[in-house]
């Protein structure tokens, strides 16, 4: 039961007071469903340039394929200046003009996508054409049974209610913080409490799943008319990039193994609090945090 996992979006490196660091949210998130068992990949664009040589070189030794890495021979690597402020959270400036703004979907992106049994994609990478385009045409190459997560990731100005609302139209999951659901709710007139404006969102778009984080404090998943409600695992925290996108890699694998819900949110929220008390994206997680995943991929 070896899960195909895609991750499509942004590739760039986080300038860290520590140092650059290789992140964006689909390659964390792909880099993480690796780290638990499954076939993951990730479709992403890079520069013609040293950065662009690195990420590729530092895919490679994070056991990611970079088969579906598109080089552009004009537009620079993305970066992202990163400031960690109290309490551990990033604040990111994105910059513009870059090489995952021009992603095409080559043949093996979408070779990679018709086989796969779930994709992740975000609102970031899709703030500009072609990119845009390009996403939404990899999601309907998606086989008919596949999860499709939207991992929203409002960043800065780049996102739209447009875009917000199409992404939701091709999605049939939806992982969302603490922070976002309010702009979800002033955005679609979702009514009453946390938990009321999660069953419309479920119930207006579809949703197989809908997975509402809140930092240090757990989560919700809602599926099937159930919610399942985790208080989080106690973290000393070093900072929390990341932790989202590991959440996100732990419950896709979990649903696709028909983990029961709480099942499902437990064993994500352990793995995002590790990941909280790591430096960076993409720490190297303990066998004990990475032995019921791997245990159900060598089934």
């Amino acid at each position: 039961m070896n899960f195909k996992i895609v991750g499509i979006g942004e590739l760039l490196w986080d300038i860290l007071p520590a140092g650059p660091q290789l992140g964006g949210a689909p390659g964390n998130f792909a880099y993480h469903a690796h780290a638990l068992g499954a076939d993951a990949l990730l479709i992403s664009r890079v520069g013609e340039d040293d950065l662009g040589h690195r990420a590729l070189h530092q895919l490679e030794k994070l056991g990611l394929p970079a088969d579906c890495v598109e080089i552009d021979p004009k537009l620079p690597t993305g970066s992202v200046t990163v400031r960690i402020l109290e309490g551990g959270q990033p604040h990111y400036e994105i910059h513009e003009n870059v090489a995952w703004d021009a992603l095409r979907g080559e043949s093996a992106a979408r070779h990679a996508v018709a086989g796969a049994d779930a994709v992740c994609f975000g609102s970031l990478a899709q703030r500009n054409e072609p990119s845009r385009t390009t996403i939404r045409s990899l999601l309907a190459a998606a086989p008919r049974a596949a999860l499709r997560i939207f991992d929203i990731n409002l960043r800065q100005n780049y996102f739209s209610t447009a875009v917000i609302q199409e992404s939701l139209n091709l999605s049939n999951a939806l992982k969302v913080n603490d922070t976002e659901l309010p702009v979800l709710a002033d955005m679609f007139h979702l009514n009453g409490d946390v938990r009321s404006q999660i069953t419309e969102l479920a119930h207006r778009w579809q949703l197989r799943c809908v997975a509402y984080t809140r930092g240090g404090h757990g989560s919700l998943l809602f599926s099937k008319g159930k919610f399942s409600d985790h208080p989080g695992f106690p973290s000393k925290v070093i900072d929390t990039i990341g932790a989202g996108d590991a959440f996100t890699a732990a419950m896709t694998i979990g649903l696709l193994a028909g983990w029961d819900l709480d099942r499902v949110n437990e064993n994500a929220n352990r793995i995002a609090a590790y990941v909280c008390s790591c430096a960076g994206a993409t720490p190297v997680l303990p066998e004990k945090l990475r032995g019921p995943f791997l245990t159900l991929n060598l089934a």
